[in-house]
């Protein structure tokens, strides 16, 4: 057989995008150690050929870009897959719903390809009935939540002063993850991954909004590495205009004066940092003023005199603040001070992923896993990655790696035990 016809059968099942291509090959460039033999590596993986790689790498050293040039791609809004949903997936009584709603209705063909397009990418099409139980269960809660607004005052006055609480994204019907594509500010992915909805991001996105709803305080919590974080900005990227968010960084060892500066810097005021805690203290509150979310990361950390600061700030009168106490431990960090647990709404852990989900969330996550087998997808969660994202996160960096820096690596059980002991620490 052929040398062509060898790496054929080496790479059959591989696939690599080209973000992912190109990024490793311009390590290898920067390193001075890239040949044409990485480059006919990578057509080969990246399923192209090798004129078309040299002109990624063309692309990427005048240009500075690793993907292809954008184009505009027609997406349908979840209104309009729940629509979709409730026809039983019947693209023309779509079509024709949107002709009657008025504006700009692609063609039926147009929308034929976007449905196929985005069904074949992992998007779940939910049968009509569930599709309709999840709708009157959406509609249930953000009812509860709009009353919820008109809440006692001292003095028995009532109301109705605060913006409308968030009105999240549906969840996915079902509880299979639903991809979003892109980065997030804050969360750190490995090249070509994306976002995934699983139920506990749906739970956390549940649980803020009903705190936002009352401008109450939510506690997430959970191990290490299952995606709390994650979570709880994927959540707060789809609350309404007028609230803001803030996230507060929780330092080392921190005391109150060290929150105190963390406070009034997350909020970006204006000015040098006030020389009394008065007039850093008013300054906060002025700020706090306006709805915000304020989301201290890291909660585990604070201790009790830490914790009645951050709780002064949500007491001080005019404030408009929704409290998001985010961290491993932060129950326990919350239960040293009752005053302030004994007000917090929504108590919301972030478990491992169930056995069930790894597959959808895992292939979801990044194309790579997708080569693997359901059985083999299932063997690496109950031996390495035990149901953590973060574990699974450092996996697929391996992997890849491994992939683009190997030309004869293939995909089996002797890689993937490798690569475990470098994603999991000695005992």
């Amino acid at each position: 057989m052929g040398e062509s016809g060898a790496w054929g059968e080496i790479t059959a099942g591989l696939r690599v995008s080209r973000p992912v291509l190109v990024a490793r090959l311009l390590e290898l460039d920067a390193a001075g150690v890239l040949t044409a033999a990485h480059v006919r590596a990578g057509a080969q993986v990246g399923g192209v050929n090798m004129r078309t790689v040299w002109r990624w790498l063309g692309a990427a050293w005048t240009e500075g870009r690793l993907e292809r040039r954008p184009r505009a791609r027609l997406e349908l809004s979840e209104q309009a897959w729940e629509v979709l949903a409730q026809a039983g997936g019947n693209v023309a009584a779509l079509h024709r719903h949107l002709k009657e709603a008025g504006g700009e209705v692609p063609s039926l063909a147009s929308l034929h390809r976007v449905v196929r397009r985005d069904v074949e990418a992992g998007r779940v099409l939910p049968d009509r009935t569930v599709a309709r139980r999840e709708r009157d269960k959406q509609q249930t809660r953000q009812a509860l939540a709009d009353l919820a607004l008109a809440g006692v005052r001292e003095g028995g006055a009532v109301t109705t002063s605060a913006p409308p609480p968030p009105r999240l994204v549906p969840e996915a019907a079902g509880g299979l993850p639903v991809g979003e594509s892109g980065a997030l500010a804050g969360v750190a992915l490995p090249a070509g991954a994306r976002l995934v909805r699983t139920l506990s991001v749906q739970a956390v996105a549940e649980a803020v909004g009903q705190a936002m709803a009352v401008q109450g305080a939510v506690c997430v919590f959970g191990d290490a590495g299952r995606g709390k974080t994650a979570a709880v900005r994927m959540a707060l990227g789809e609350v309404l205009p007028g609230w803001k968010v803030t996230w507060v960084p929780v330092p080392v060892r921190p005391s109150v004066a060290g929150m105190r500066r963390a406070v009034f810097d997350a909020l970006a005021l204006p000015g040098r940092f006030p020389h009394t805690t008065a007039r850093a203290d008013a300054a906060a509150a002025e700020a706090l003023r306006e709805a915000r979310v304020l989301v201290v990361d890291e909660a585990q950390r604070l201790p009790v005199p830490c914790l009645e600061y951050v709780q002064s700030l949500w007491d001080h009168p005019g404030t408009q603040v929704t409290l998001v106490l985010c961290g491993a431990g932060s129950e326990r960090a919350l239960a040293r001070l009752p005053q302030l647990a004994s007000r917090v709404v929504a108590w919301q852990e972030v478990p491992r992923l169930a056995g069930a989900e790894v597959a959808a969330a895992v292939t979801g996550f990044h194309p790579l896993w997708r080569t693997v087998p359901a059985a083999d997808l299932t063997w690496i969660d109950r031996s390495c990655a035990h149901g953590m994202f973060r574990t699974w996160a450092a996996l697929t960096a391996h992997l890849q790696n491994a992939l683009l820096t190997t030309a004869d690596t293939s995909v089996d059980r002797a890689l993937l035990r490798r690569l475990f002991k470098r994603g999991a620490p000695p005992l």
